[in-house]
């Protein structure tokens, strides 16, 4: 009688909390996101900042995990938690760079956040001062390597031509890749005898740094005769575009005379509005890709003496977002227990759970987790606590969560 008395007014307690606006159970109000962070030659008293905050009562406390193992802040140790916050100070792009992930905790459960990077934008100079001579015979074409130094995060490449500010001026007969950084002549002609330098920029970092002169000598055994396309810049086979994101595909050939660059999809199906086809440069851009722009596209280089072409399929994928999601639920003892987690996303996603922050182990023939739903039945007061879908596919993961109370 005593024990039912004592449940009763935990119970009266618990709806007393609640119904003053407490949130018993751990739910985040801040989750980390991922950081690219520029980090320039020799520099090493960076601070990084990952946010992480969480409601509850008793307050929740905080660990954090890289790459799934846990982050053990001491004195002294470049790491240390303000709060819910991580913070990494001397940043060590060896050691830091990684996956990040929030737990929080209270007497009620435990939930982890979303996970986020870290990566460390640099641009180190190149390593080589001197380059050979590349001979060429007037009219036949010619490739400049740029070879980019050790770097992270994205570039973009120019090229200098004698000396700055002389920059490459690119059209049908000149190609500078976004991709690999080389210059492309279509057909050399007697005023392009010179030095090249190619200047790579990190769009993170903002820092520049120029490559060896390249020279570029017209050989005197004669002129190049005419001859047909031959397609120098390429895209891949397959190239997976995530959705509402802008892809941009590279196409560029040599040849004499100069080859002409058009662009078609192969299905028929004509170019909308917002694909960017710039013939000049041999690039062509679809900016927000949707399903609809999905589809195999091939790029032709002509000219009097022939044609050639590539073709390549542009696919279309989607990170999961969440269409339906499990609720908090209060449950009796020997009753049982239906959660459902949806998502879309291509390709179709996969499902898993935690309790607690640590997978959920379906051994028990009572548990069963299936395509998103999860059941358990004969609950028991061993089943409460924090409940967390995980819908992931190789493009992304999403997690929400639930609160499980047995009474």
């Amino acid at each position: 009688m005593e024990l039912s008395w004592k449940l009763i007014l935990l119970l009266s307690l618990v709806e007393c909390l609640t119904g003053s606006g407490v949130q018993l159970r751990p739910v985040f109000t801040k989750q980390p996101g991922s950081v690219v962070f520029p980090l320039q030659a020799g520099e090493n008293r960076r601070e990084v900042v990952f946010s992480c905050e969480a409601q509850g009562h008793p307050l929740p406390f905080y660990r954090w995990k890289l790459n799934d193992s846990f982050i053990l802040p001491r004195p002294g140790s470049r790491h240390f938690l303000m709060g819910g916050n991580l913070h990494i100070s001397h940043l060590n792009k060896e050691e830091d760079v990684g996956v990040y992930q929030c737990q929080a905790s209270n007497s009620f459960g435990t939930i982890v956040s979303r996970e986020s990077s870290l990566h460390v934008a640099y641009l180190e100079n190149f390593k080589t001062q001197r380059r050979s001579p590349v001979r060429v015979r007037e009219g036949q074409g010619v490739v400049l390597l740029c070879g980019p130094p050790p770097h992270s995060g994205e570039l973009t490449f120019t090229w200098i031509f004698n000396e700055y500010p002389s920059f490459i001026i690119q059209d049908t007969r000149r190609f500078v890749s976004q991709k690999t950084g080389n210059l492309y002549i279509a057909k050399v002609e007697p005023s392009d005898v010179g030095n090249y330098t190619c200047v790579v920029t990190n769009t993170v970092t903002k820092s520049s740094v120029q490559g060896p002169p390249t020279p570029l000598v017209l050989r005197v055994d004669g002129v190049m005769g005419e001859y047909e396309p031959k397609i120098e810049v390429q895209f891949p086979e397959v190239v997976p575009v995530a959705k509402s994101s802008t892809v941009k595909l590279e196409c560029f050939a040599l040849g004499n005379p100069v080859p002409t660059i058009s662009w078609r999809r192969v299905d028929g199906a004509s170019f909308g509005r917002k694909v960017d086809i710039n013939k000049a440069s041999g690039v062509l851009e679809i900016p927000y890709f949707q399903q609809e722009d999905a589809g195999i596209y091939e790029c032709v280089a002509e000219n009097s003496r022939g044609r050639n072409s590539v073709k390549g399929k542009l696919s279309f994928y989607a990170a999961p977002h969440l269409t339906e999601k499990p609720q908090d639920v209060q449950k009796t003892i020997d009753d049982t227990l239906v959660w459902e987690c949806k998502a879309s996303a291509k390709p179709k996603p996969s499902y898993r759970w935690l309790k607690n922050g640590e997978p959920l182990d379906p051994m028990e023939d009572r548990v069963q987790a299936t395509n998103g739903v999860l059941t358990i039945n004969n609950l028991n007061l061993a089943d409460i606590g924090m409940y967390q879908c995980v819908a992931e596919n190789k493009h992304g993961r999403i997690f929400t969560n639930a609160e499980l109370r047995v009474i």
